[in-house]
């Protein structure tokens, strides 16, 4: 496990905006932060506002130059949007397609019909993990909430049961698995190497996901006890289809992009010569822009055409796929800026110097920090970006696995206990007609498992590696 030094800065320094000294810029990250959680809860901005007002409060804090402010966010918000934008369009397009063809159904039902009753949450657990892989939170969640509200009806089982487990799959593939924006951003903070975080992170998220899912939901159904609600069970999302995807093209549609990104990975480890044929081949087809737009191509096949889409209509699929990450764009992107406005101002520097009298270790640091500013704005993304941009300095003489372990420790911290400022709190609230001290029992617990045990393997493996 790598403890904290300053030394680390010494590779990449970066000529602070301000001359402040710690005790100034210590207040002004909490000024900073303070104004985005304000913003964010009391008045209900959006969080590309929220960032970009809270980074321009952060630098007035801090004494520094407006423009110089301005040049540092504005930066951040370029160098964030040009490393990552692409990648969670790709990641848009491919969810997208999936949903609309009937893929996601196929699997779901083709699992569902094998599986007994016994097997049911292992077999939510997988489907929400398979189906989470290449779609973010909020859309894995529309699409499995009526999936898991229809089989609790129909096998009469407990709610929480069956939910839990599924919810389980979703959050942890969008905290620790890549090419979820979060962890993607927190890569290219921490110039980790991507296929190295995903392999580790599929490492910590299986035992994580099995005890905050099926063993968990055992405890949550005997809390919470009550049935899918009636009125929120919906018509299943491709019935209009003639025809829908095979479940073997599906699902290899969609783990093409894990399975090139870990043979890069698996071949940077085995041969470690950049200039072996091999070597080059996959360091293009797993590079994460690459695999993502191999897996669309090869869905508008194995998933649109499978479906009896037209060309008119994969089209129209791509399109209005777009439309909704505009907003995701802009909160990553401004929290880029706002990343970067806390490297400028010199607050990596401060962070190095008051943990170096701490002791704290590196990877529990990034995760306290996390923690933090989840508790504070409700936002696993918000939370992934400002933590990683406070630990970046970190990673500068880590090696290549711990500067991983770093990144699913940010993670990890960004999913602690989802509470009344998270909009995931109310859209599980309302889908399973809880109110909001069962929504706390059951999601809010299952949440803070998740964090918590990742962060327990994610330590066991820094001192194995």
């Amino acid at each position: 496990m790598t403890s904290l030094s300053v030394e680390m800065l010494a590779a990449d320094a970066v000529e602070p905006i301000t001359s402040a000294g710690n005790a100034q810029l210590g207040i002004a990250v909490l000024a900073g932060i303070a104004v985005i959680v304000l913003l964010i809860t009391k008045f209900k901005m959006h969080a590309f506002l929220a960032l970009t007002i809270g980074s321009l409060a952060l630098g007035s804090f801090a004494g520094a130059a407006p423009a110089k402010t301005i040049a540092s966010f504005t930066a951040g918000l370029g160098s964030t949007v040009a490393g990552v934008g692409v990648l969670i369009a790709l990641g848009a397009i491919l969810g997208k397609l999936l949903a609309d063809s009937g893929g996601a159904d196929q699997i779901v039902d083709t699992i569902l019909a094998r599986t007994s009753n016994r097997a049911m949450p292992w077999a939510m657990v997988l489907i929400a993990s398979i189906v989470g892989l290449p779609l973010f939170f909020e859309v894995g969640i529309v699409l499995m909430i009526p999936v898991v509200l229809l089989v609790a009806k129909r096998g009469n089982y407990s709610l929480m049961r069956i939910g839990i487990p599924a919810l389980a799959g979703l959050s942890v593939m969008h905290g620790l698995i890549p090419p979820h924006p979060g962890p993607l951003v927190a890569i290219d903070a921490l110039d980790a190497n991507l296929g190295v975080t995903l392999a580790l992170g599929v490492l910590v998220a299986i035992p994580t996901v099995i005890i905050a899912g099926p063993v968990f939901s055992r405890y949550a159904a005997r809390w919470v006890d009550i049935k899918a609600p009636e009125k929120m069970i919906p018509q299943r999302p491709s019935e209009d289809l003639d025809r829908r995807p095979s479940f073997g093209a599906t699902l290899a549609t969609i783990l093409l992009p894990v399975v090139l990104m870990l043979a890069k990975a698996l071949v940077d480890i085995v041969v470690d010569d950049p200039e072996q044929g091999l070597q080059r081949v996959t360091d293009v087809i797993g590079s994460p822009l690459i695999a993502l737009l191999a897996a669309v191509i090869v869905g508008m096949f194995t998933l649109g055409r499978a479906a009896g889409f037209t060309k008119a209509r994969l089209s129209t699929t791509v399109e209005k796929s777009l439309a909704p990450i505009a907003g995701v764009l802009l909160i990553v992107g401004a929290g880029g800026g706002f990343k970067q406005t806390l490297i400028d101002a010199g607050v990596g520097q401060m962070i190095l110097e008051f943990s170096e009298d701490w002791s704290i270790p590196a990877l529990l640091l990034g995760w306290l920090i996390a923690v933090g500013i989840r508790l504070a704005t409700g936002s696993a993304t918000v939370a992934t970006i400002s933590a990683a941009g406070l630990v970046a300095p970190l990673a500068a003489d880590m090696s290549t696995s711990h500067a991983a372990l770093l990144v699913l420790a940010v993670g990890a911290g960004s999913l602690f206990f989802s509470h009344v400022n998270d909009a995931g709190f109310w859209l599980v609230k309302e889908y399973f007609g809880m109110d909001v001290g069962q929504t706390v029992k059951t999601w809010s617990v299952m949440e803070t498992i998740i964090s918590v045990v990742s962060l327990a393997f994610i330590l066991l493996l820094s001192l194995i590696l």
